[in-house]
């Protein structure tokens, strides 16, 4: 749709892009499969309904899956003066939403390519999407702590303060012993932890709601406790938020008395109060 990312550079300044955009978080984990897409489309979504104004980078060039997520398709993205307009989600344009995913001609083709490439794009969705006025942009990154994520702190950092990261982990020691290589990379690049998700945190039966620990529980909690990081809190696994996830449908909305909602609805708070977001 748009070509080769350095050949179509627009040429005015867009830094005013992020102007009125009051707060910037990174969402981030050590490995892939540990559910760090759904966990930055739920706190969108909870965001949202606690009256936010709320837009997702999806920059996870190899695998955009939050637009299926947030059920939007693929639409055209329109250009304006100011650049790119985003996705929104809803009528009230409370949800916004910047993701390669829109910019494929085909869903199933593989993004291969190098560096260089990524850079360019991450440094174009940084700077020329026109966000308007957001409480929270929240980034979702790839796994792991390579281009993707330089190229984005070092585009992000001449616009705009990066106000912390999320990470998450799922409870198993092989998981959070890369999210602990996670935090070593937020300490070498100074952005502050805001806290650490445990994400499939047990699981939820569908028919009694008993909680069942089948990958062990509290990694995440014993992780932030020796990094000296805030624990964000624990979401289980649970059928009811993965059916809304593969369906597109909005599982906070739908599911307000799970203890899977309240789980989110208190991950989002202490990050709107870390945040000073009233």
């Amino acid at each position: 749709m748009f070509g080769d990312p350095e050949i179509h550079k627009m040429e005015q300044n867009n830094d005013g892009n992020l102007s009125q955009v009051r707060h910037v978080v990174l969402v981030l984990s050590g490995k892939g499969g540990v559910g760090k897409s759904t966990i930055t489309t739920e706190l969108a979504l909870s965001l949202r309904h606690a009256g936010k104004k709320v837009g997702i980078l999806d920059i996870d060039l190899c695998g955009p899956s939050i637009p299926r997520m947030l059920n939007v398709g693929r639409p055209d993205v329109h250009q304006c003066d100011s650049g790119w307009v985003p996705v929104y989600t809803d009528a009230t344009k409370s949800l916004a939403l910047m993701s390669i995913g829109f910019l494929l001609d085909d869903p199933d083709e593989a993004v291969v390519w190098r560096g260089p490439k990524k850079t360019a794009l991450i440094g174009q969705f940084v700077t020329d999407v026109a966000w308007g006025e957001l409480d929270v942009l929240l980034i979702d990154t790839p796994p792991g702590t390579s281009d993707e994520h330089l190229a984005v702190l070092e585009n992000l950092k001449k616009v705009h303060k990066v106000d912390g990261a999320v990470l998450v982990t799922t409870p198993q020691a092989v998981s959070t012993g890369d999210v602990r290589r996670e935090i070593t990379f937020c300490k070498k690049t100074a952005v502050r932890i805001l806290g650490i998700v445990e994400n499939m945190s047990g699981f939820v039966c569908p028919h009694c709601t008993e909680c069942s620990n089948i990958f062990s529980r509290g990694g995440g909690e014993e992780l932030a406790k020796l990094t000296g990081s805030v624990f964000l809190g624990a979401v289980p696994l649970d059928p009811l938020l993965s059916t809304s996830i593969e369906e597109g449908k909005d599982f906070i909305q739908s599911f307000p008395d799970s203890a899977t909602f309240s789980a989110i609805s208190k991950i989002s708070q202490t990050l709107l109060d870390t945040l000073n977001i009233t």
